[in-house]
Parts: structure tokens; sequence; C-alpha cells
């Protein structure tokens, strides 16, 4: 049973390296609970939760953690034999996994263009833009911006700091409408997007590019993991779900979006544009094209923009690829208010996201999933609530029925707005102020990318 005390009270996130000496966590006072994120050297394993309950965990009841909830049930596939020590399970087990099996690597001519919008925060945006500096990569390496408010005059200033950085200007608000005025005026193969609110390790870039060598791969995804669980609002946000899909590898083709003739494709299972990739040629593609505008944030619908853009390249018949390695670690909301903004938002977004399926792809499938996949879910949500096996209010789960019963007027809503706003397009617009494309920097940095202690990075 999850104890309450998860969301009450702030939870510790730790990072530990099995390729070092285990060791104790000796800072755990002030916390109930703790999420450590689980490594062997760079490589992502998975995470463990403890409930501390307020005393500091030794290096025994941490080997005791990882191997109950990380290794138990992939030592019988990764070793083929039982193991009766826990250490000789995490010996034998760790070196499988963190190896896994070999990947073509792509080309370093193949160039990349990481685009960031960003809306009025520029203290997220310099720690973001410090860590994507500190990339290292073999191939060059694009950095767009898009200030999505630039009459604030608060994003230019930031962007001035690091010199070789491309700044676009979309003054259209909504997070398609940016992210569009990025990829339009990039000119790597590969686009990137990410947000402001976002910090990476150093291979970040390396990691999520590696499933393009092949050429049926339109689109890539990665993890994002929670910076940190300080409030309630972060608890209950990971409680929700988060934005990470898990620490296992995804592949969805189009056996995947077909396999049910009555269940939608569950493209929002398979990750979020705070870390993505996609080819350019994807969003030159007349079948796929640019984001919706008028899904995702900033607009009345609230979020779907990135589902949608996943859907179109699946259907088109390529292959998207979710790479749990490929990591990067996100601030969550903090206060209650902002997290209630959010979830609304994302339960309007989730039905304007399948009545645009419905409605330009022909996908009948969105009427059970509407009317019996969803209604299911929250019942058996409340259920679980109500018998104590969940953190996550009832409160919250009524927030998400009124945000999906919201959903089809504020649809409706977005599109009269894009409408009389206009839709995003090719060629480039004049917003782009020019700068050089620059190579990464060749530094190493924060081997696991969380930020550092320094509040100006």
């Amino acid at each position: 049973m999850m104890h309450l005390l998860r969301c009450k009270t702030p939870t510790a996130v730790r990072v530990l390296d099995l390729a070092l000496p285990l060791a104790a966590i000796e800072d755990l006072a002030d916390y109930a609970a703790c999420e450590v994120f689980v490594f062997k050297s760079d490589q992502l394993l998975g995470k463990v939760h403890i409930d501390n309950l307020y005393q500091n965990l030794s290096a025994h009841r941490l080997s005791d953690a990882i191997a109950e909830q990380l290794f138990l049930l992939l030592a019988a596939d990764a070793t083929g034999q039982g193991h009766d020590r826990q250490e000789d399970l995490l010996s034998a087990v760790v070196p499988a996994l963190a190896t896994g099996p070999a990947s073509a690597k792509l080309p370093d001519d193949v160039t990349v263009s990481v685009v960031v919008a960003t809306f009025d925060r520029p203290e997220q945006l310099r720690g973001c833009l410090h860590c994507l500096r500190s990339q290292i990569s073999p191939r060059l390496v694009e950095i767009v911006v898009v200030d999505n408010h630039p009459a604030s005059g608060l994003t230019a200033p930031i962007v001035a700091e690091f010199p070789g950085i491309v700044l676009v200007n979309e003054p259209r608000q909504g997070l398609a409408y940016a992210r569009n005025a990025g990829f339009v005026n990039s000119r790597g193969s590969i686009l990137i997007a990410t947000d402001d609110d976002v910090t990476m390790p150093p291979d970040w870039i390396e990691r999520l590019v590696v499933p393009f060598s092949r050429p049926e791969v339109g689109a890539v995804t990665g993890n994002v993991l929670p910076l940190e669980l300080e409030s309630e609002a972060q608890c209950l946000f990971e409680a929700y779900g988060g934005l990470g899909r898990g620490f296992g590898p995804v592949e969805a083709d189009t056996k995947w979006f077909t396999r049910s003739k009555r269940h939608a494709a569950p493209t929002w299972k398979l990750g979020a544009t705070a870390n993505a990739a996609f080819r350019a040629t994807m969003v030159q593609d007349p079948r796929i094209g640019l984001m919706d505008e008028a899904l995702g944030p900033g607009m009345p619908s609230g979020v779907g923009e990135d589902t949608y853009l996943f859907y179109k390249i699946i259907k088109a018949g390529f292959t998207l690829v979710y790479v749990p390695t490929a990591f990067v670690w996100h601030t969550h909301r903090k206060d209650m208010a902002a997290l209630r903004r959010q979830i609304y938002n994302y339960s309007k977004g989730h039905v304007s996201y399948h009545l645009t399926t419905l409605l330009r792809d022909g996908d009948w499938r969105v009427i059970h999933h509407l009317l019996w996949d969803l209604p299911k879910a929250y019942l058996n949500r409340i259920k679980r609530r109500l018998r104590g096996r969940s953190v996550y209010p009832v409160r919250l789960i009524l927030l998400e029925i009124r945000g999906n019963l919201a959903g089809p007027y504020c649809l409706w809503l977005s599109r009269r707005r894009v409408r009389r706003e206009g839709k995003s397009e090719f060629p480039p617009s004049p917003g782009r102020i020019e700068c050089p494309a620059t190579e990464t920097n060749r530094t190493s940095g924060n081997s696991h990318g969380r930020a550092p202690a320094d509040p100006a990075i």
C-alpha cells in the first residue's frame, strides 16, 4: 500500500552509480521517502522507491531495495540462472542490462538542430542552454531558441549570453506555433525538441539520435525524470503519471498502430516533446507536416500537439522508438494551483487530440476510447484511491473528467484562433536572427545531467 506521506511531505530524488562502491545516503533527515535513480556509469538502469521515514539509508538497505525492486524480475532473463546472494545478482545482472544489444552508430556528418521553445522563463532557459552547450557530440549541432513572447524582452538577453545560438521570434502564442517556428528555421537533418525547464547529461544528444541509423525510424523519444519532488504538487504529478514512460525500450510501427480495431493506438504513452527527435523530412512530408497549432499549451485545447505528430508519423509508415536511457531532468510545477491547471489542460488536450484523429483521419476507434476506455479507467482509479492503493486524490480525477468534458468546446475555440492567426508554413519566416551553427562543447560536464548547485546554472 502506498504511503500518504509520499505526497504530503517532500520526496528525496537521488542518483546512485553502481560502477562505484555502494555507500549510504546520509542526507535524508527531512524526507519520508526517497526515489533513487540507479545508473551504472552513464547507463540509466531504473528507479527504486524507498520509504525511509526520515532515516538515512545504509548501503545494506540500498542493496536490498535494488535487488528486490529492480533486478529480481529481470534476473532470469538477464542471466538464465538463479542467485542466492544479492551481490551475485547485482554483479551478474547489471552488466547484462548495461551492455544490451549493439546499435549502429549514426554517421558523424548527420547534423542536428535542437529547438527550445520558451515563454518568459529566463533563469530556467539559462540552465537549459548551459547543458546544451555542454553536449559532447562529433556532429554539427545547431541550437535554436524560439521566443514565444518577444514583446517582454526577457529571452533575448539570455540568448545573447551564448554566442552562436539562433534566436527565432514567434509572437503568435502557443507551443505548437513556437516549435513549428523553430522547425522551419532549423538547418539540421535531425530536429530535436526540448523544453526550457529541463537539464540533460552531456551525452543526451548522441543517445537520442542513435536509432536514426535505421532508415525506417522517423521519430525518437526519450525518458523524462523528475529533478526534484520537494512539494506535494510535484509528488502528485508523478503519481498522475509524470512525463517519463518507463525504463524499457518501445518501438511503435504500423503493426503497433493497427493491432487493435477497437482500441485507439496509445500514442500518448510514447513520450513527449520535452525530449523528442524527428527527421527533418517528417515535417516536410505532406502526409505528416508540422505540428497542429490548434493543439498544445497556450491554446484553449491544452495539449496534444506532440501526440498528434507521433500519430501522423506512425500512420505514414514510419517507426517511433522510445529510448529510456536518453533522459532529461524536468522541473515539475511546485504549487497546487499550477498543477491543477496543468492536469486540467492535459485532460482537455487528451480529448482534443482524439477528436482530431477522428475528424481529420477518420479513426473511429476514438469513439470506443472516449465512451468506454476512458470512463472505465477513471472508475478503476477512483476505486484504487478509495481502497488506499493510490495516493492520487479523487478531486484531481474529477478535475480530469471536467477537462475531458470541456475538450470539444476548447478544440473549437482553438480552431477558430488558428483560422484567425494563420498556420505555420515553409519557407522560414523572417523571425530568425542569423547566427552560425556551432559545434557542441567537447568538455565533459555533470555526468548525470542534474542541475549543479549554482542557481545560475
